[in-house]
């Protein structure tokens, strides 16, 4: 099983980015995917859960309106579509899995 991350980067307040997370070793239309994220000096937290076809997604309050995950199963690969970023969006995105965690991708914003 394997998820890896790609997408991060330094971008400036207002900017967006688009992360991505390619899954292989598992049937990923089956199972429920996750975005995490984890901060300077703060706990990995749940930022967006979208449903194993897709249909439901859910978020933190924190994103909210500004985030959206989407998944394309016939790729294996789900995505996080990051608009109007802020400083406190700034963290390491963690994809996750089928119990499975990726290496995880460094977002900085920054002006």
């Amino acid at each position: 099983v394997q998820l890896v991350e790609s997408g991060g980067g330094l971008v400036q307040p207002g900017g967006s980015l688009r992360l991505s997370c390619a899954a292989s070793g598992f049937t990923f239309s089956r199972y429920v995917m996750n975005w995490y994220r984890q901060g300077p000096g703060k706990e990995r937290e749940l930022v967006a859960r979208i449903s194993s076809a897709g249909g439901s997604r859910t978020y933190a309050d924190s994103v909210k309106g500004r985030f959206t995950i989407s998944r394309d199963n016939a790729k294996n690969t789900v995505y996080l579509q990051m608009n109007s970023l802020k400083p406190e969006d700034t963290a390491v995105y963690y994809c996750n899995g089928y119990s499975a965690w990726g290496q995880g991708t460094q977002v900085t914003v920054s002006s």
